[in-house]
């Protein structure tokens, strides 16, 4: 959401920071319905003062005994009541129209965010890991993790279609525990090393939380509905960011960090066609989410430490990544940076997403009113929100199979696994 005060301060800058995601201007479209709003404000205010000074001559023409007088005021009112519910329409029609705008575009980027127009203006900041001294680089093709899965009888995309079609897996014997190991392993580090505190936040949620941090009403189609008035979380990081709607954070409290480890769900609408084979892109997916709460004056360096957090899980896992700063037509709606953790697949000999870390400055604060206060001082602002995947379990589970692949189909357990593994040093022949 966007502040309507700054706009009419400096529409021209709106308009500009829309354009370098590709935005048409929208500031004269804003102003024009702030200005009908204003002006029927305005109108039922004038209304409520004629009606109430109209109401004192009644009365004071009553007391005199001028009947006349008193039924021609009495008449004036009645048409104020007319002009003021008038008004008062007039003003819902355009507060919503204002909100909904509003609602509708874009977080502006920061400054220091690269211009570009998709992937291709990304910008690589650093890189972990060489790709050629992974095992998988030692044949001659690497395979991927269906075929891994599969040879090894631990992952069964058939039997999930059957039951719920396309985009969901059945996981087996070592390969479900691995899952299950990976969850537990960066719950661990982000809560014992990195401070984040845990929560288990609901996994159902209503229009108003999806609302707060950002997919309504845009994203709709991304979702998942229940029959009910609820929605089925896409991340966690709507649960966890909503802890703080509507409340006002003590600034000795921030930054607040959390973290959750749930399935997110996602119907993938606008991801038609792409990764269809195996679990790259899917429904239902377990993910680490990390969310800070803090400052304007902390969040730049709050979101540099989580993008940390997250290299951390890949680094302690062996995995080659490099680090991507997004350009401005590449960000998600809601971030004002974003940058994204990119692992190296050997079957697809490429770097593929598998965490992106946002500073969501006060967008998502001004959707859902979350501000914070400081000892002594009278007045309140708006909180920061960061947001990041610590990581995302499915496709770290993808990474660990083809990274630790062996010539025979089997897998090697990272060391920082095994002992969530019970020990197990190996997936397939003898451990």
């Amino acid at each position: 959401m966007h502040d309507i005060k700054a706009i009419r301060d400096n529409p021209e800058a709106y308009d500009a920071a829309w354009a370098k995601r590709g935005l048409a201007p929208q500031s004269s479209a804003i102003l024009a319905i702030d200005h009908r709003l204003r002006a029927a404000q305005t109108a039922g205010q004038e209304a409520q003062s004629k009606r109430n000074d109209a109401s004192k001559l009644i009365g004071q023409a009553k007391g005199r005994k001028d009947e006349a007088e008193a039924a021609r005021l009495m008449e004036a009112v009645e048409g104020f009541k007319v002009d003021l519910a008038a008004a008062g329409e007039a003003e819902k029609v355009e507060t919503e129209a204002l909100r909904g705008l509003l609602a509708s575009l874009a977080n502006l980027p920061a400054d220091d965010v690269p211009l570009g127009d998709d992937e291709h203006g990304n910008v690589e900041v650093r890189r972990w890991g060489d790709p050629k001294d992974v095992p998988a680089a030692t044949l001659n093709k690497p395979k991927d993790h269906v075929d891994l899965g599969e040879g090894l009888g631990m992952m069964d995309f058939e039997a999930a279609a059957r039951m719920s079609g396309a985009r969901f897996v059945v996981l087996k014997s070592q390969i479900a525990r691995l899952e299950r190991a990976l969850g537990q392993f960066m719950l661990d580090m982000q809560t014992v090393q990195n401070g984040y505190m845990e929560v288990s936040p609901p996994l159902l949620v209503k229009d108003e939380a999806l609302y707060g941090t950002g997919q309504l009403p845009k994203f709709a189609e991304d979702l998942f509905r229940t029959t009910g008035d609820h929605w089925l979380i896409p991340t966690a990081e709507v649960s966890i960011t909503n802890i703080v709607r509507e409340q006002i954070v003590a600034t000795e409290d921030l930054p607040l960090r959390m973290t959750a480890l749930t399935p997110s769900f996602r119907s993938e609408a606008g991801a038609s066609g792409r990764d269809t084979r195996g679990m790259i892109r899917q429904h239902q997916f377990y993910k680490v989410e990390l969310v800070s709460i803090t400052t304007p004056e902390q969040s730049e360096e709050e979101h540099q430490r989580m993008v940390g957090c997250a290299e951390g899980v890949l680094e302690a896992l062996g995995l080659p990544f490099r680090t991507m700063l997004l350009c401005t037509g590449d960000m998600g709606f809601g971030a004002r940076k974003t940058y994204d953790l990119e692992v190296w697949l050997p079957s697809q000999n490429t770097y593929r997403e598998i965490s992106s870390c946002s500073n969501c400055g006060d967008f998502q604060a001004r959707r859902m009113d979350a501000r914070f206060k400081a000892a002594g001082e009278k007045g309140t602002r708006y909180v920061h929100t960061l947001n990041g995947s610590g990581l995302a379990v499915g496709r770290t589970l993808v990474a660990v199979l083809e990274n630790y692949q062996q010539a025979d189909g089997t897998i090697l357990i990272p060391e920082a696994l095994v002992p969530y593994m019970g020990g197990v040093t190996q997936i397939g022949g003898k451990a």
